[in-house]
């Protein structure tokens, strides 16, 4: 092995330092820090703003992988995940419920659509959907349970959503989070 001169190190040292010097250290707490941006964001424009999510925005595509009887969960990306413990212990009361027993897919879309934006309208923080276990159905697999979960994750007032506990509905039913609107 050839030895570097001292000269090349010390210019490969100075190359090291200038690429580190906006380099942060990573906090230790598990925190995560936000940055303010350099360029202030752009605000959207109001009337899309105030446009409630319809049953034709929401897509049909299955972004979630489940096996049946999975306690499953989401949390939107940014938010703590101290936010789905609590809301899996029931730190927030539960403040209207949709049922959804014996809806077709279309029309449990359309109801979700119309149950989230009234749920917005009227400041709810955390809802409860039954969408049942789907002992019902052909092969005894849950319908719409997936397909819930995947329309929950369009909504942008949803923040998070987990499987309810026994005495809430358990594998049929499913607890949401939505934004608080001040």
């Amino acid at each position: 092995m050839k030895d570097k001169n001292p000269t090349q190190d010390d210019d490969e040292m100075a190359l090291f330092h200038a690429a580190m010097r906006d380099v942060a250290p990573l906090p230790a707490t598990g925190t995560v820090v936000q940055h303010k941006p350099s360029v202030p964001p752009v605000p959207r424009k109001s009337n899309l703003q105030e446009q409630p999510i319809t049953a034709d925005t929401l897509s049909d595509h299955i972004a979630i992988e489940m096996e049946a009887g999975d306690d499953w969960s989401y949390v939107r990306p940014g938010m703590p995940r101290l936010t789905l413990r609590k809301l899996r212990r029931g730190h927030w009361g539960i403040q209207d419920n949709l049922d959804l027993h014996g809806f077709t897919r279309d029309e449990a879309r359309q109801e979700l659509s119309i149950f989230l934006n009234a749920c917005s309208q009227n400041k709810f923080c955390c809802v409860r959907i039954i969408h049942g276990k789907g002992l019902s159905s052909k092969n005894r697999e849950p319908v719409l349970k997936t397909r819930i979960g995947n329309w929950l994750l369009q909504h942008a007032d949803v923040l998070a959503f987990c499987q309810a506990k026994a005495e809430d509905g358990g594998g049929g039913a499913i607890l949401v989070l939505l934004k608080s609107k001040a």
